[in-house]
């Protein structure tokens, strides 16, 4: 499994440059937005729910807000103190108890990637005011796992440390998070899910630790994510996980990565929601993933 994950994010350079039509090496500030030309989508795939509504991703007025802390904890794969970004949700109670959302970032973000470049605060905002969702703790973690994480230059140069975050996630951020938030701490109230390369993590590590996760969800998933036969070495953990998700945009270059686990799960009878979205491999597709995925979540 663990040399299956570092083939898999080696392969990644080469994967996203080849359809960027881009040299390996090229430098890029942020998470590339890869467009597909000419797909044709099949027959099962369609919307599995009807998009979000206008405004649902947009600052709010007169309602309450979540709050968004960026938090230091130490990292025992690492042996160096890490960053991540935790979002507590309206009427945060230090006194009760609440279910986990751990949300990854694509290979040119860091902790701080689904409060920038996507809007993971005000979705989840608007939602609670909506009283669409279940109360939960939000967790943003840096999914390059590295004592230098910071967004390189050449944001493919670190890929090979994404592989390496399941060490950092379950050995280190999930202990943190029992220790120093209200968490209900067990695999019902566990979720895990991310975009493009934080997509791929998400199905490798959640489908490989199904006794950790309950809901598991891959947005957009990246070249990193396993090859269909690999991915779930345990079929009948899959099959008794609570939600599995997978989406991807139709205008997305990357449509082939999902459609392959897709395909895989269908064949395996291992139940999940196959969802198609608008857009090609950009954050409006994202936003609405969470949109979505978060309803269905601890219920």
């Amino acid at each position: 499994m663990k040399n299956d994950i570092k083939l898999a994010a080696t392969a990644l350079r080469l994967s996203f440059a080849l359809l960027l039509g881009i040299s390996a090496n090229a430098a890029f500030a942020q998470e590339p937005r890869i467009q597909g030309q000419g797909i044709v989508l099949q027959e099962d795939e369609k919307p599995a729910f009807p998009h979000a509504p206008e405004g649902y991703d947009k600052p709010r007025q007169g309602i309450a807000h979540g709050k968004v802390d960026t938090v230091t904890y130490d990292s025992k794969s690492l042996g160096t103190k890490r960053k991540m970004s935790v979002y507590t949700p309206p009427g945060y109670d230090k006194n009760k108890k609440y279910p986990v959302l751990y949300l990854l970032h694509g290979i040119g973000g860091d902790h701080r990637e689904w409060t920038s470049e996507d809007a993971a605060h005000e979705v989840l905002d608007n939602l609670y005011a909506d009283k669409k969702i279940v109360p939960m703790i939000v967790v943003m973690p840096n999914g390059r796992a590295q004592k230098d994480d910071r967004i390189p230059k050449n944001i493919y140069a670190g890929s090979a440390a994404f592989g390496e975050f399941d060490k950092d996630l379950i050995g280190s951020i999930i202990p943190f998070m029992a220790a120093n938030y209200p968490v209900k701490d067990d695999r019902e109230h566990r979720a895990l899910a991310g975009l493009s390369m934080g997509g791929g993590q998400s199905l490798n590590f959640g489908l490989a630790n199904t006794d950790k996760f309950a809901y598991v969800g891959g947005f957009s998933s990246a070249p990193n994510t396993l090859p269909p036969d690999k991915i779930v070495p345990d079929i009948e953990g899959a099959k008794k996980l609570k939600l599995l998700w997978v989406s991807v945009g139709d205008q997305d270059g990357l449509i082939t990565v999902s459609r392959g686990v897709h395909k895989y799960l269908k064949e395996h009878d291992i139940k999940h929601i196959w969802h198609i979205d608008s857009g090609g491999h950009k954050p409006v597709v994202w936003n609405n993933d969470l949109y979505l995925f978060s309803q269905l979540l601890f219920k």
